[in-house]
């Protein structure tokens, strides 16, 4: 198997269900293509740059894509001769110097993933169940993952009746759990919009908060003593994500779930969390995104070093929402994984024929990760591959 091309393409995406909003997001899409033919057509995989941050086209096509490219054909290959997507990594990585994370990571994490796509769909099998094999991990044996709705965020109209509307429609889709955003509006605001959220959910303890790492050190001081009472499923991102000394700070005023790690992108950086972030295993919750960290080579290297400070998989939850992530959700034991049914079009929701029941997704059964069973997604990744 040879690689024939890699191909991106930066794109435009929205945290809103309508057309583009203020804030200009983008991500890069890629495709990599085989000599390996299926139906005629090159064997391609897919994958993105997840969301959140912007694209990556100049470091993947000028830094990684070619190095895959200019590589030796056997040293990408595995002892069957199929592309082997560790090896593949090595080669992306190969003369990068520790440290200086920047967003490398995430060029390189978007490029990882269409190598897994490959990956599964030359052993015929979707992903959770090839990397199962792969790692010699148990599979979700209930062919179905837990998952949360992502949203949320602050509409610039209308935003209460906007707010109720959206989470009325999580729970109309089979979610459970939802999360939404708070810190840019004040603390009463933000207290009204927990409110309506909560109610349209319709239980307590359903609904989280992410403050998208809004607050210094007297502001989360206090949005930490108003927001215990509130028996939130977890209070998300609340300072700046490397000042580990206020977060600890901030951990130790607030008793119930915090989550973390979103915006940390190594090994290196998850060791500094465990040890000086302050959080507690028996109850926190770890959201690094397997994209955003070079990926799944860089999130197993995550795994690892939390398991070994004492956390266990079922901490885990990926950031993203999208198919990659409920992917190794399921093949990786991990607690579940963020959906995000409305936003970052056409990323949102799964494959077409995914159900969400009691806040339980249907693993994608397609070859591969699945994008070709979603109408919008294969449309987009197949204007792309030609």
């Amino acid at each position: 198997m040879r690689i024939l091309d890699i191909r991106e393409r930066s794109i435009p995406i929205s945290r809103y269900a309508g057309p583009a909003q203020p804030g200009g997001l983008t991500t890069s899409i890629v495709a990599i293509l085989t000599d390996i033919t299926r139906a005629g057509r090159p064997l391609t995989g897919y994958g993105y740059a997840s969301v959140g941050r912007y694209a990556q086209s100049g470091l993947i096509r000028e830094r990684f894509a070619p190095r895959l490219r200019q590589a030796p054909a056997d040293a990408l290959l595995g002892e069957d001769g199929s592309l082997d997507p560790f090896r593949a990594w090595r080669a992306m990585m190969a003369g990068e110097k520790p440290g200086g994370h920047g967003e490398r990571c995430i060029a390189v994490g978007a490029l990882d993933m269409a190598l897994w796509d490959i990956a599964a769909k030359t052993a015929g099998q979707p992903l959770h169940a090839h990397l199962a094999d792969r790692l010699g991990s148990a599979p979700a044996g209930s062919g179905r993952v837990r998952v949360y709705a992502g949203g949320g965020y602050l509409h610039p109209q209308n935003d209460l009746v906007m707010l109720a509307d959206e989470m009325r429609r999580f729970a109309d889709l089979g979610f459970v759990n939802a999360k939404m955003k708070i810190g840019s509006a004040g603390l009463d605001q933000d207290f009204r919009r927990i409110e309506v959220a909560a109610a349209a959910l319709g239980a307590a303890g359903r609904l989280a908060v992410d403050a998208m790492n809004a607050y210094d050190r007297p502001a989360g001081l206090e949005a930490a003593a108003r927001l215990s009472p509130l028996g939130l499923w977890w209070f998300e991102d609340i300072c700046d994500p490397l000042d580990f000394e206020t977060q600890s700070t901030l951990v130790s005023a607030y008793a119930p779930p915090i989550a973390a790690g979103e915006a940390l992108f190594s090994a290196a950086e998850a060791r500094l969390l465990a040890r000086h972030g302050g959080l507690r295993p028996d109850r926190d919750v770890l959201l690094f995104d397997p994209v955003h960290c070079y990926g799944l080579p860089g999130y197993l290297q995550i795994i690892e070093a939390m398991t070994d400070q004492g956390w266990e998989r079922q901490a885990f939850w990926p950031h993203g929402g999208h198919l990659f992530g409920l992917h190794l959700a399921a093949a990786l034991g991990l607690g579940g994984a963020e959906v995000t049914p409305f936003a970052f079009h056409p990323f949102n929701g799964l494959a077409d024929d995914s159900a969400v029941a009691e806040g339980y997704a249907s693993l994608p059964q397609a070859e591969g990760i699945g994008f070709e069973a979603n109408t919008a997604l294969k449309q987009l990744f197949g204007e792309l591959a030609g």
